[in-house]
Parts: structure tokens; sequence; C-alpha cells
């Protein structure tokens, strides 16, 4: 096994320990215990901690309204899903799963219609870049990620979600592009949305561009949970 591929791996275990203990950190996934949207004569109070639970204030762009909409947080670090939880089950490294990609970029204004999973079939338009095209085992793909706050977002399905990983699909952040367009989309760090921690997320679904239709089998898998307990 070469170095380049040592060193790589290793990358990746500390990543993964990390990603682990963010999500068990105070204010990591598995602490929210409730996201609520405010009326919209009611002013969300300042952000505060109080035995353990922190409030604190979000805002979102309502599609419905087209207004925005104030609502608050609260992350318990003492949760029940936090107290079971085990570990994301990772697939073993695999570097066959780090694929070289090329970035085509879009016009400013290029949104995709992404499916969320609390919206009742509703989408949401978000700001896509560009798109990404790669090819796997011969086989070319264009998919979309979305800017997310700075980072390209890949939210992606295949034919594990539902068995071997969690059913809504998995996240995967990719590298910005080099100037030449170049960048790298590697599965080994696909991670389980948000939802699959908490019940209190709503996370975006993979758009039809984005399911491959095979397994890969790379990333987490879905989380473990100690004495039966389950995200609900």
């Amino acid at each position: 096994m070469s170095s380049q591929t040592d060193a790589a791996r290793n990358e990746w275990t500390a990543w993964h320990r990390a990603r682990e203990e963010a999500l068990t950190a105070p204010s990591g996934n598995l602490a929210l215990v409730e996201t609520r949207w405010l009326a919209d004569d009611e002013e969300p109070a300042p952000e505060q901690e109080r035995d353990g639970v922190l409030t604190t204030v979000i805002r979102r762009f309502d599609p419905l309204t087209g207004e925005t909409r104030n609502g608050i947080r609260r992350w318990n670090s003492r949760s029940d899903a936090v107290a079971h939880f085990v570990s994301t089950d990772p697939y073993p490294y695999d570097p066959a799963w780090v694929l070289p990609a090329s970035f085509v970029p879009a016009g400013p204004e290029h949104h995709v219609a992404f499916a969320h999973r609390r919206d009742n079939g509703g989408t949401r338009d978000l700001p896509v870049p560009g798109h990404i095209e790669v090819t796997v085992a011969g086989t070319a793909f264009t998919v979309h990620a979305f800017d997310d706050e700075g980072s390209l977002l890949l939210v992606f399905g295949d034919r594990t979600n539902g068995r071997q990983t969690y059913g809504g699909g998995r996240f995967l952040t990719v590298p910005w592009p080099s100037d030449s367009g170049h960048t790298v989309l590697d599965f080994n760090r696909a991670r389980t949305p948000p939802c699959g921690f908490s019940a209190h997320f709503n996370c975006p679904l993979p758009p039809p561009e984005n399911r491959f239709p095979f397994a890969i089998e790379a990333g987490e898998r879905v989380p473990v949970f100690r004495d039966g307990f389950t995200v609900e």
C-alpha cells in the first residue's frame, strides 16, 4: 500500500473522529430537541443557555409566503440521542471511492429545485453555482451541488439508501474547484444528514439528477444507537 494511500487513510480517520465529536457536542446534530417557527407577531428572545439547554435563533425564507420567518432551536447536551449514540458506523476507507471530477460553472442566478423532508412535497429553489461531472466505472454523470454558506454541498442518493445508509440520501462537501475546474468527490467522507440524528431538522433530498443507480459503499452508514433507541 502506498504512503499516499496511508496518509489519506490517516486523514480520513482523523476526520471521522472529529465528525463524531462534533455530533455529540452541546450544539451538535444529536443535541437538537426542538425547532419551532414563531408567529408573525412574535419576536425571538435573545440566545440563552439554561440548565444545559441552549436556545438559538434561526431565520429562513418561507417558499409558501415569500417572507422571512423567525424561529428558535433548543439544544440539550444531555438529550436521549446523545446518551444513546454509539457510532456513525462508516464503511472502511476505500481509495477507489476518491474520484476526480470537473466543475462547470453556471450563471449567477442558476437555481435547482430541492424537495425537503418536511415540506410535504414542496420544493425550494437553491442556488447552484454550476454542475459537477464525474465518471464512475466508465459511466459519466452530471450532478448538482448547491452553495451552502460558502461550501459546495452535494446531496446524493444511491442504492444503499434505506438499507445500509440513511433513507433520505447522504451529504458530501465538495472542495471548491481549482482555476482549471478540477475537484474531487471523496465518498469516504459522505455523511448522514442532520435528519438522521434528530427529527427536528428539515433536510434537502437528492434531486433526480443526483441519484446514482448503484451502491456507493463508502462513507457513513445508518447511525448506531444502543438500547433500541431510534430517531423519530
